[in-house]
């Protein structure tokens, strides 16, 4: 059984979406505040996400860019604003899919199911790490962004593997020294600045600029 949260104004078409999901063995609930719908999401914790862009106080945009920054749920939008460049800002904002209104809450279910599967069906699931739409592939150390797959040396792959899974946090250069370390021989800080710098280089000609970011005197930090 899963969570599922929806934040939809309409109340009459949440709550028909809601008793949709219910039936199928699913858990939701309805955001009633819309002014604090982050609060909602982090008490909820749900697995899925349904939101509409048209909302008070903030649009969908906002509130899937504000779950971006805490969680990787999926978050599928929901809306009548179904022309191309609604469905391409959707997706480019941390959305993993669009369902265009009327609904109908069949086809929704299917969707719903299918997304669920494939985020949380760890037998098949290929171990990534993921932010700002850049995924990073554990199994071949490759990454991926914006359909283009950047090839990573190692010690590269496990610097930017040691930053996400510390994303928010300022990692030393003597952590990702020790890092490198453990599968080669001993690094030194001149190799590691040239390892990040063409770490950087890569991933700002792929469209990731400012990616990772320098603390001086302390290390490095992915935000």
């Amino acid at each position: 059984m899963y969570r599922i949260l929806i934040i939809e104004d309409d109340f009459s078409l949440a709550e028909a979406i809601r008793k949709q999901l219910v039936s199928w063995g699913h858990e939701a609930r309805c955001v009633e505040d819309f002014q604090n719908v982050i609060p909602a999401f982090v008490a909820y914790d749900p697995h899925l996400v349904l939101v509409d862009i048209m909302l008070p106080f903030f649009n969908g945009y906002h509130w899937c860019s504000e779950i971006r920054k805490i969680s990787q749920v999926p978050v599928v939008f929901i809306s009548s604003a179904s022309d191309n460049m609604n469905i391409v800002m959707a997706m480019n904002m941390g959305g993993d899919d669009f369902i265009a209104k009327p609904i109908d809450l069949s086809v929704m279910t299917a969707k719903l199911q299918a997304l669920l599967r494939r985020a949380y069906d760890m037998g098949s699931r290929i171990p990534v790490l993921e932010h700002r739409g850049a995924v990073l592939n554990l199994n071949d150390t490759s990454l991926s962004y914006n359909g283009e797959r950047l090839e990573l040396t190692k010690n590269e792959f496990r610097i930017l593997q040691t930053l996400l899974e510390n994303m928010g946090k300022v990692v030393s250069r003597d952590t990702l020294m020790t890092r490198l370390w453990q599968a080669d021989a001993y690094v030194e800080e001149n190799t590691l600045t040239v390892n990040v710098n063409r770490l950087r280089k890569k991933l700002e000609g792929a469209g990731l600029r400012d990616f990772i970011t320098t603390r001086v005197g302390s290390g490095y930090i992915i935000q």
